[in-house]
Parts: structure tokens; sequence; C-alpha cells
């Protein structure tokens, strides 16, 4: 059997403690060691400095190696740790996650059967859930990286397929559809991407019941997305097409509620309110029916199901503000 091709393993991290668990993973891994593992700190500069946990890095300790970006995000953390391998691979890992044993073995039959013109190849993610309850609704959007494509919590690059397209855009500032508008690039290049046969577990990381509120500023990046890659690139990203397009109609009968009150029309007014109404609680059931049904998990769904329709929609417009003078890729409208 031929040797696999040597790679550098790089992970951005803000600090948090998972990055320990991450590290002694990968270092529990057998069979096919990474030639080094570069450490990205994204920490903003004004951060406490503290260190980081990389002696849990084991027996890899002495191929590990730091780096400093202060706070600039995942898309540039991770260009700045490409940019310095040396190696014919490069593969991403995401801090929050665990390598299984037998991982890097599986990374090598994944190289090793790469075609001349494979740019990438992802691993496969697990996310476990509690088997004594239904998932609440963070669990199941963490259950959905299983079937992301091209995700950056473990996927691997051809360093030189990188360089070619310049790595990851940094108009992305959060660790969403950077991977895709990537993918995407690759593709557009002529560079393959497909499924390895690795295996890597994300845990659900903890959150407060309004973590669906913050995550809506992603509705910017999809604005980026539709100026870069044009209308269609949730189908050929695979990315699920989302509720934007409902968020939109909810929105528009709040404030045509509000006006048609302010202007006299009452019998219009009402209208508009019920029919606000009825999207919000379609909106939220949807997400209150696959959970625990908890008074909490109810409470914090009906909450911010009231609140995301609209929060949505202004990120989304400031993101289409923002990045009206992007340039669309290959004529894309």
């Amino acid at each position: 059997m031929s040797a696999a091709p040597a790679y550098t393993v790089v992970v951005p991290t803000i600090g948090r403690p998972c990055l320990a668990e991450c590290l002694r993973a990968l270092a529990a891994a057998q069979g096919h060691p990474p030639h080094e593992v570069i450490v990205v700190d994204d920490r903003p500069a004004t951060d406490p400095d503290t260190g980081l946990p990389l002696e849990a890095a084991g027996q890899l300790l002495d191929r590990v190696r730091a780096l400093h970006t202060g706070g600039k995000g995942p898309a540039a953390a991770r260009n700045a740790g490409w940019r310095t391998v040396r190696t014919p691979w490069t593969v991403f890992l995401d801090d929050d996650v665990q390598v299984l044993p037998d991982w890097s073995r599986r990374l090598a039959d994944d190289l090793r059967a790469a075609g001349e013109y494979a740019g990438g190849i992802q691993g496969r993610l697990r996310v476990p859930l509690p088997l004594d309850r239904r998932p609440t609704d963070w669990e199941r959007t963490t259950k959905g990286l299983e079937n992301a494509a091209w995700a950056t919590a473990d996927m691997a690059y051809r360093t030189a397929a990188l360089i070619q397209v310049g790595g990851f855009d940094e108009r992305f500032p959060r660790a969403f559809r950077e991977d895709a508008d990537l993918a995407l690039r690759m593709e557009r290049a002529g560079w393959t991407l497909h499924r390895g046969t690795r295996l890597t577990r994300h845990p659900v990381r903890p959150s407060q019941w309004w973590a669906s509120l913050p995550a809506q500023r992603g509705n910017a990046d999809d604005a980026l997305m539709s100026r870069l890659h044009g209308r269609d690139w949730w189908a050929r990203a695979k990315a699920p097409r989302g509720r934007l397009p409902g968020h939109v109609a909810v929105t528009g009968a709040a404030l045509a509620s509000a006006v048609c009150a302010l202007t006299g029309r009452r019998r219009t007014a009402a209208v508009c309110a019920a029919l606000w109404t009825l999207g919000t609680a379609e909106f939220a059931l949807a997400r209150i029916r696959p959970g625990p049904r908890t008074a909490r998990e109810i409470a914090g769904m009906l909450g911010t199901s009231v609140l995301i329709p609209p929060l949505a929609v202004r990120h989304w417009l400031r993101g289409a503000v923002r990045h009206r003078g992007a340039v669309p890729l290959g004529g894309a409208a």
C-alpha cells in the first residue's frame, strides 16, 4: 500500500475549554499522525492573556505551533493557519470536535483515494443527542451539521487548491457560510469535493435559551452569498433554504398592521395582525413539537419565535446593503 500524503491540522479557537478535548482526541488517534498541528488563537487582543491548553496534545505537543490573529474571525484565523502549511494537505478542525481513535487511519485512506482533481475531502460528523428525552431546538440545529456539505468542522483541502482560490473569504466574519463559499469557489476552479470515511464527534455546546437570536446575524452572510454566487447558490452548496421568505411575510404583516392602525384602517390592521399571529404561531409550533416540550423550552420558543422574523429580515437587509458593491463571481446575478 502506498504511503498516505502528509497533512497539517489547523484548529482556529477563541480559547473555549473544549479545545483541550479536541487536542486530546487528536493525540489519541492512531495510524497517520499530522506533520504539524497549528492552533490559531483568534481571541481579541483585549482578552486576558491566558494560555491555551496546548499540553493536552500529549505526544503531539512537539508538533504543535500557535499563531495569534487577534479576533479577526474564523475565516481569517484559518487563512493565517493554512498559509504557513508545508504539507500537500491541510485539515481544518473546529475546536469543539473530537476525532475518533481511528480517525487518522481513515484520513490516510481518504487521502490515498483522492484523485488528481480532488480538492477537498469532508469528514463525517456525528452529533450525540440525549437518549432520555427529545432534543431541544438548539440540539436539533447542531444535529443538522451531520448533513451539512463541506463543513470545516472536519474538512481536508489540498493545499495547492487553497493557494489557487485564495483560501477563505474574510468578508464572512462568523463561522457561517465561509465554508460553503470556499466550496463553491473550489468547484468553479475545477476541483472536486468528496465525503470521506473518517468520523468525528461533534458534541452540542451549552447554550442559553436565546441562542437562536444572535444566530440570525448569519442572514447577512446569506445576502453576501447571493451577491457572490447568484440566487441559486443554496442548491449548489447543498444548503437548506431556511425560512427567510416566511420571516419576510410575517414581518411585513406586523409592519402593515401597525401602519394601518396608525392611519385609521382598523379592519385592514386587524387582518394583518391576524396574519402575523398565524405566521408566528406556525413558526413557534414547528419548533416546539419535535422538542422536549418542557415549560422552559416552550417559553423560550415562544419568545424567540416572535423576535426571530424581524431580526432575520433586519440582518439580511443590512447584509444586502453592506455587500451591494461585491463583485459577483463568474457573472452570477
